[in-house]
């Protein structure tokens, strides 16, 4: 390998020219530490990314208390827009990493995500703002949503075959743990007068106590700030990686993009899905439980276990562990029905807690192993359409990465829309019956459904 097709540091090239994951020596001489950097750079952005996409859960349900008289189903619209915003985005944004680069993408996607959380730390602090103004905010923190196609499509590329599941894991996994995260640092943020010399004022609460909302959003501000910079001088871009729009469409052609997004629904979906609507479910379920107290195990749980799924998947084979993953996820969709109150009496809440304790495990779990397959499936696709046509093997494994990137990119676009189904299927179901239970039916199904085709379609199959 030439040199300069590396960039050396202090370099104003942040482009590598030739990258051959591939090739275990280059992999092991130059490969791992340039990609290992670029990996331990996307995480935080795309943990920064989570933390935005969810902040309106942690704001809508305090936007009382600082003088707002929204209803109770403006709330909800609220905490739901950024997840419908943020699947539609995922779609573009799956396309973006070849034409623009991952450096220049990964920096822009976290930059902008400033925009909302200023706006929006203003907007709290004035009772008279307007509900339109908060759609419009909600759906800007949509774009943080987004991020997790480009980010995920990027690390796929510096990546070698057998170890990508882990890669993507780790970036996946740890990304998620946003959701914990802000469940955790913003309720300690709004407490504290932080911004005072920005304008923050906050609002005095009924017990004395002064509620300083604005923090939830703006406390985001100085570390995306830091980790744009640090995107934009310590990332690389692949030349490798390019390549036009229309070179990326023909994926959107493969079957199995359109299997393996259901399967993604059914893992990510769910842990996006659970993520938004268990704190409502518990409360509805369980009153007298103080459930922000617990709220966050859950994310957190899913989260980790969505690095171990992808590390786990790598050395088992993604389908067995996906395999497994869907026939526990049904058993404990079953159990779950055991747990609930009827007519207002009974139930069990350590045993509802447990059960989706469970639930978010093996939705974090199965969010990496489907991952692990995509790329699998996509690069194999690739490589047997090259070679029957004649081509090389460096135009073969370029075709391969460029269509599998634009695949996990996509097919995370139709797993966000679960952050907006779930909490949806429980509201309707409560308003309908009384009770989850209807929505938990359909969830059940969902899951053997995915059994089914997973071991119909790929578990038969060597």
């Amino acid at each position: 390998m030439q040199h300069s097709s590396i960039p050396e540091k202090g370099s104003s090239s942040r482009v590598i020219t030739e990258w051959r994951p591939e090739d275990p020596a280059f992999w092991q001489q130059q490969g791992h530490a340039i990609a290992s950097r670029n990996l331990w750079i996307s995480v935080p952005c795309l943990l920064l990314a989570f933390c935005v996409w969810m902040l309106f859960s942690a704001v809508a349900v305090n936007l009382p208390k600082v003088g707002f008289n929204f209803t109770t189903d403006q709330l909800f619209m609220l905490t739901a827009l950024p997840s419908v915003s943020g699947a539609l985005l995922r779609v573009p944004y799956s396309f973006m990493v070849p034409v623009f680069g991952g450096r220049r993408w990964t920096a822009f996607s976290t930059g902008i995500l400033i925009i909302p959380c200023v706006w929006l730390g203003f907007a709290v602090q004035d009772p008279t703002t307007p509900f339109s103004t908060f759609i419009i905010i909600s759906l800007l923190c949509g774009f943080a949503g987004a991020n997790f196609a480009s980010s995920m499509a990027n690390i796929s590329f510096f990546f070698p075959k057998q170890k990508q599941g882990g890669a993507l894991g780790i970036n996946g996994g740890l990304g998620n743990l946003g959701v914990s995260v802000m469940q955790l640092i913003a309720p300690l943020a709004v407490s504290f007068s932080i911004f005072a010399a920005f304008g923050g004022t906050g609002a005095a609460q009924p017990d004395g106590s002064m509620l300083y909302l604005e923090n939830a959003a703006w406390v985001w501000v100085p570390l995306l700030a830091l980790f744009t910079l640090a995107a934009w001088f310590g990332m690389n871009e692949l030349a490798t990686s390019k390549a036009s729009l229309r070179a990326q469409l023909p994926v959107l052609k493969r079957s199995h993009l359109w299997i393996m997004s259901f399967l993604y629904l059914a893992t990510f979906g769910s842990f996006i899905g659970f993520s938004a609507g268990f704190a409502m479910l518990s409360k509805t379920q369980f009153p007298d439980v103080q459930i922000l107290h617990f709220a966050f195990f859950g994310p957190l749980i899913g989260a980790l276990a969505r690095s171990a799924g992808g590390a786990i998947s790598d050395r088992l084979g993604g389908t067995r562990v996906t395999l497994v993953n869907f026939v526990v996820m049904a058993i404990f969709s079953a159990a779950l029905f055991l747990t609930l109150p009827t007519g207002g009496t009974g139930g069990s809440f350590i045993a509802f807690f447990c059960v989706f304790l469970m639930l978010f495990l093996t939705a974090g779990l199965g969010s990496g192993s489907t991952f692990q397959m995509i790329s699998v499936i996509f690069r194999k696709m690739a490589m047997e359409r090259a070679q029957k046509r004649g081509g090389s093997e460096s135009e073969a494994m370029r075709e391969a990465a460029t269509e599998t990137a634009a695949a996990l990119g996509f097919i995370s676009a139709i797993g966000a829309i679960g952050g907006f189904f779930i909490p949806k299927a429980f509201g309707t179901s409560l308003v309908l019956t009384g009770s989850p239970a209807g929505a938990m039916k359909v969830f059940l199904v969902f899951y053997i459904a995915c059994v089914v085709i997973t071991w119909a379609i790929y578990g038969r199959k060597k």
